[in-house]
């Protein structure tokens, strides 16, 4: 798997860091989603899909 994010359509809502803080983090000066892991393991992988299913703005995606 491997988790992809469009920060152009990030809108800083911060859902994915709710939901799997070890994958994402957001920039301090604008909010916008900071892929902390973009090949998760097994085990965090419910977790990322969790969080490309909750993103409002559909600005994470996952493949593989």
């Amino acid at each position: 798997m491997k988790i992809v994010a469009d920060t152009g359509k990030c809108v800083g809502a911060g859902q994915c860091v709710r939901v799997a803080p070890a994958l994402f983090d957001q920039g301090e000066d604008d909010g916008v989603v900071v892929v902390l892991d973009a090949a998760p393991a097994r085990a965090l992988r419910p977790a990322a899909e969790e969080a490309v299913d909750l993103c409002p703005a559909r600005a994470l995606s996952c493949t593989g």
